[in-house]
């Protein structure tokens, strides 16, 4: 299994696209074999941070539903909430992957 974690700088004033921009990239990735294991939004206070994580059994998994980006046209829409709304500043990924324990 492959976890990848979304780090995002937001615009705060945006959250509401951004909320829209986040549960259509939920349900993408589901539809395309992946496990969303949520966003996480700021709850107190002034904030730009926002995390995601989902994960997909393998590398190669992962990069069959990357292949869709800018082709499929759910993935061009949802996109284009970002774009448009200019929710997003900036946004890094990272590959990880579980250690679970093992009791």
């Amino acid at each position: 299994m492959i976890t990848c974690v979304v780090h995002y700088t937001i615009d705060p004033a945006q959250i509401d696209a951004f909320e829209r921009f986040a549960r259509a990239w939920m349900r993408l990735v589901a539809r395309h074999g992946g496990v969303h294991h949520g966003y996480f939004l700021p709850a107190e206070g002034a904030s730009d941070r926002a995390e995601a994580l989902f994960s997909f059994e393998s590398l190669a998994a992962y990069e069959s539903y990357r292949a869709l980006f800018g082709r499929d046209p759910d993935f061009v829409a949802a996109d284009r909430i970002r774009d448009e709304s200019g929710c997003v500043v900036r946004y890094e990924r990272t590959f990880m992957r579980p250690l679970l324990p093992t009791d």
